[in-house]
């Protein structure tokens, strides 16, 4: 039983992250021929302060960049 973890910045929608687990199903029974029914996926969101890049936290960068 395949399971995929996917960990994101928050913001998108529940139409993007519902599409996000089908497509990645999709890929997997296609990829490795496991039934849909037996993978798994999973989506994290973590928010732009808790994520980091090079030590400085998303959020850091986001609004160094807009001033």
């Amino acid at each position: 039983m395949p399971l995929i973890h996917v960990t994101l910045l928050s913001g998108r929608s529940e139409e993007e992250i519902t599409a996000l687990g089908r497509a990645l199903t999709e890929a997997a029974h296609t990829t490795l021929g496991t039934p849909r029914e037996a993978i798994r996926v999973t989506v994290d969101e973590c928010p732009p302060q808790h994520w980091f890049v090079g030590g400085t936290s998303v959020a850091d960068k986001k609004a160094a960049r807009d001033g």
